[in-house]
């Protein structure tokens, strides 16, 4: 792996971003913060709440580099998709994201990528930012680099799992419960956690994640 996708893996992710950021724009009146808070190199972990299928696009969509994300590894034995996913530096990992899959995103930031985690582990049930799972910690431990807090506030309304399409919020009309938005929050530096107790460290990572989605929330009313 690089520190970002090869040239197939560049044209695709940059055709995908500029044509999600039409499609969201108009469609769900996507609105971002912080975008300067993303590190411009070297590798950086993005934590972000899981609110619809839509939030890696969405933090893709407020990252000023490229990501890589976590995919399950079934979806690499497709023939049309892996390479595609291959293309983009996706991290394959079991569904609960055990050893090998911490050890393959320890090796991804090694090389200088930015890779993005949703904690809670699957889409939050009532839009609420979920407690973080506890494998997280094993993680947290073990990286050297900056950890990215990242809030997106109206993507459960837009899409959650409850529902089998998703609801529009589209451009130059009155803000509604679909307005999509995304707040960046600033680095935190992984020498905080070091010799911080598991419980401690997951309600720390947690506040920061309730920030962010708090900040998201006004973001995207406005």
């Amino acid at each position: 792996m690089a520190d970002r996708p090869n040239f197939v893996g560049r044209m695709w992710y940059d055709t995908v971003f500029w044509s999600s950021f039409t499609f969201f724009t108009f469609g769900f009146s996507i609105r971002r913060s912080g975008w300067k808070n993303m590190p411009l190199r070297g590798p950086v972990l993005v934590l972000a709440n899981h609110q619809s299928m839509f939030d890696p696009v969405m933090v893709g969509l407020s990252s000023r580099r490229y990501l890589s994300y976590l995919a399950r590894k079934n979806l690499f034995e497709q023939r049309g998709l892996a390479p595609i996913i291959r293309s983009l530096n996706a991290i394959p990992i079991d569904r609960s994201m055990g050893k090998d899959g911490i050890q393959a995103v320890l090796d991804a930031l090694g090389q200088g990528q930015a890779v993005l985690v949703f904690p809670e582990g699957e889409r939050t049930q009532d839009g609420s930012v979920e407690p973080l799972k506890a494998g997280v910690s094993l993680l947290i431990k073990r990286v050297n680099c900056p950890i990215v807090p990242v809030g997106i506030a109206g993507a459960f309304a837009a899409w959650s799992r409850h529902m089998k399409v998703p609801k529009l919020s589209p451009l130059m009309l009155p803000p509604e419960a679909s307005t999509i938005a995304i707040s960046v929050g600033e680095p935190i530096d992984p020498a905080r956690y070091q010799n911080m107790k598991r419980d401690a460290m997951l309600d720390d990572l947690h506040r920061a994640l309730v920030a962010q989605h708090a900040d998201a929330e006004r973001l995207r009313r406005k």
